[in-house]
């Protein structure tokens, strides 16, 4: 029976999404067939196809902006105790004087993925039996497109992450092939769907925001704080229209679905990588499907001594 772990998108909350998984590979001793990914996920299909987790909790609480950004569009400040995000007018000048498409750009991005999922993961992995997918949108011909490591060469691999992750126009956009590509979760958040059109037939989906609704945004204050706005109201959307058809196709396969869900809001902004939290991110994530795992084999109990 074919197995598959997905990971949906959500920039620095994929850090709570490495501890569910470390959880689930080490510590439950999940094997899984299948690994699809989108945004942030794409970021960690590649290591937990060959089960280094190690590897990737290293990544995840090493990041900084500087790692993600080449030239940053955001002054990241502290108000009423909290990290916020405003705009660098300067850098987003350059960038429109220079004739570039986005207010930011993620070239350092680029060069941690080719420094961290090197040609050798990439050979380790088609030597195995797994399979790495990752989701990106193309803007072009207005589609999301599934990209697997079998059917890449290793440069264009490390470019589908890269587009995956790409939460345009604040960071790069790619264009290949004659089209222009961005983040993955544009189109699909949450890829349960694309895991079952690949045969799986048990599916494990980390899901980077809340089960329902907990917060209610702050007015914008301008016109950068109102673009994330409509753009985290759109990505809520698209997750929950993700998740249902998702539920309903496996219904339809006959799949067995597990899904992960934060049990609380991480944060209001997830382009903030801040080193600290996402060590505690990590951890709370490997706690939760810890606690998660523990209640389902209790009413397991509970229902076999009734």
């Amino acid at each position: 029976m074919k197995k598959a772990l997905v990971i949906s998108g959500g920039g620095s909350k994929g850090a709570f999404g490495g501890g569910v998984a470390q959880y689930l590979l080490k510590n439950k001793k999940n094997k899984y067939d299948l690994f699809v990914g989108s945004s942030t996920g794409s970021l960690m299909v590649s290591h937990l196809a060959l089960g280094d987790v190690d590897g990737l909790k290293r990544i995840y609480t090493s990041v900084n902006q500087r790692s993600i950004f080449s030239n940053n569009p955001f002054v990241i400040k502290k108000r009423h105790g909290e990290k916020v995000i405003t705009i660098n007018h300067l850098n987003t000048l350059w960038n429109f004087i220079n004739g570039r498409r986005t207010f930011g750009e993620s070239k350092n991005l680029r060069k941690l993925i080719k420094n961290e999922i090197t040609e050798e993961i990439y050979n380790q992995i088609l030597k195995s039996e797994v399979d790495a997918v990752v989701s990106v949108s193309n803007l072009s011909l207005n589609q999301v497109e599934y990209k697997s490591i079998r059917d890449c060469s290793y440069n264009d691999f490390c470019d589908w992450i890269w587009a995956s992750c790409n939460y345009v126009p604040f960071m790069s956009l790619l264009v290949k092939n004659g089209c222009q590509y961005a983040d993955g979760g544009f189109g699909c958040l949450v890829p349960v769907k694309q895991a079952i059109m690949r045969g799986a037939k048990e599916i494990d989906a980390i899901i980077l925001e809340t089960e329902v609704t907990q917060i209610n945004r702050m007015q914008a204050k301008n016109a950068f704080s109102l673009l994330f706005n409509v753009f985290d109201f759109m990505l809520e959307h698209v997750e929950r229209h993700n998740i249902t058809i998702g539920k309903l196709s496996a219904k339809h396969h006959d799949v067995k679905l597990n899904l992960y869900y934060t049990p609380t809001v991480l944060t209001t902004n997830s382009l903030i990588f801040d080193k600290k939290l996402m060590t505690k991110w990590w951890k709370a994530g490997f706690d939760y499907a810890k606690n998660k795992e523990d209640e389902t084999m209790n009413a397991f109990r509970a229902d076999v001594l009734d």
